[in-house]
């Protein structure tokens, strides 16, 4: 697909093209099989932390939107994969380095060239995007489609970090749980019955 054409059918919402330049979501998932994952959020309390080489130890690490790394202490410094729901800065695609990027969010036409062309893109179906959506009541968290998402892989061990559900707010930005579509409440409830399901789920 020429630019031309990817930002005409990205107009157009015209879905089949764009789910043709993405890797299928088994074959992604593939990838995770037998493998230690580090998924990071943006919560604030991990700054104050000392997780950083704990988290770099994975084999895959994950980490959301325009990943603050205050300091490599806190927050390691390695990025595997990077899941957006937003547009990426071209500093910020530098300053991160991901190795593949996965398109989480159902709004289409923030969908960049750059991500949509980029080894192992991923473009998560919009059927499990609004399914979610359901469940929850609200618009669901890039964070909480990661984690049911990737809770189907064949990974080893899935330890979250940086997940505290809007308690200390935000690194990647100052709106309080109010300001934003999300509901909070129900997505740590989700969180909560994997953990208690799942013993390769572990929230740090």
């Amino acid at each position: 697909m020429t630019r031309l054409g990817f930002y005409l059918n990205r107009t157009l919402r015209r879905e089949d093209p764009l789910v043709a330049l993405s890797v299928s979501q088994s074959a992604l998932l593939g990838d995770l099989a037998g493998k230690t994952v580090a998924l990071v959020g943006n919560a604030r309390a991990l700054a104050v932390g000392a997780a950083g080489p704990e988290i770099d130890a994975h084999d895959v690490v994950i980490r959301i939107n325009r990943a603050p790394m205050p300091a490599p202490e806190s927050h390691g410094t390695r990025t595997d994969w990077l899941a957006l729901a937003t547009a990426l800065p071209q500093a910020d695609r530098a300053r991160i380095g991901a190795g593949r990027y996965l398109w989480m969010s159902h709004k289409r036409k923030r969908l960049d060239w750059a991500t949509a062309t980029s080894p192992g893109f991923y473009l998560h179906p919009l059927a499990e995007y609004e399914a979610l959506k359901a469940k929850l009541g609200a618009q669901p968290t890039t964070g909480a489609m990661l984690i049911e998402m990737l809770a189907r892989s064949d990974l080893a061990r899935l330890d979250l970090y940086g997940f505290d559900f809007f308690a200390s707010l935000s690194l990647s930005g100052r709106r309080t749980a109010e300001k934003v579509p999300h509901d909070f409440a129900a997505e740590a409830a989700l969180v909560g019955a994997l953990l208690a399901r799942d013993p390769r789920i572990i929230r740090n």
